[in-house]
């Protein structure tokens, strides 16, 4: 049996190699051309955003002009006397809305038998939040810690705290607690008659 190539080449399987540069260029070309449509995509996106950007700071210049304008027409005096007065005015609607019933179901409900509740003064702070201090007479200081943590827990207070202690004349220690009240949300129902 002859082993010996008589050809003056080798035999190279050329079709397989052109036929996967083929291939790999198709990929290559597939890829550019989907760079080229985000590329295209992005630009187009970009000036949206670009003209978008401009009108906003057109915009923002009006607004600023115009309440440049608007700042020049206020007298300082009226504006301080108009914000004393709204205070005054939401002051006087949250006494109206503040319910001593609520307040005093948040007590029946987180009260130990240790503890009696000797005086109650809710007040409105100048941040507008509602501070209630309390005086409360119990037989040991662990009465008066459990009450502050039922309130606190029950989500109806927070913050409170002891501002002074004292013995009475009765022998009961007397505290005075003070703190944030934080009312329960009002459900507002339908009227009956309403329509449907």
């Amino acid at each position: 049996m002859l082993r010996t190539n008589l050809s003056t080449r080798p035999f190279y399987n050329e079709r397989a190699v052109h036929v996967a540069l083929g291939l790999l260029g198709l990929l290559l070309l597939i890829v550019t051309a989907i760079n080229l449509w985000k590329t295209f995509d992005f630009s187009a996106r970009q000036a949206q955003l670009q003209e978008r950007i401009q009108a906003a700071e057109a915009s923002a210049r009006q607004a600023r002009s115009e309440a440049a304008r608007v700042r020049a027409t206020i007298n300082a005096r009226e504006l301080e006397q108009a914000v004393a007065e709204a205070r005054d005015a939401n002051a006087l609607i949250e006494r109206r809305v503040f319910s001593w019933t609520d307040l005093f179901n948040r007590f029946e409900d987180t009260l130990p038998a240790s503890v009696r509740i000797t005086s109650v003064r809710p007040r409105i702070d100048r941040d507008g939040t509602m501070v209630v201090a309390l005086v409360v007479a119990a037989r040991d200081v662990e009465g008066i810690q459990e009450f502050v943590e039922s309130l606190e827990q029950d989500g109806g207070f927070a913050h409170l705290l002891s501002r002074e202690e004292f013995l009475g004349e009765d022998g009961l220690l007397q505290a005075t607690l003070e703190g944030r009240y934080l009312p329960a949300p009002r459900i507002v129902r339908p009227a009956a008659g309403g329509s449907r």
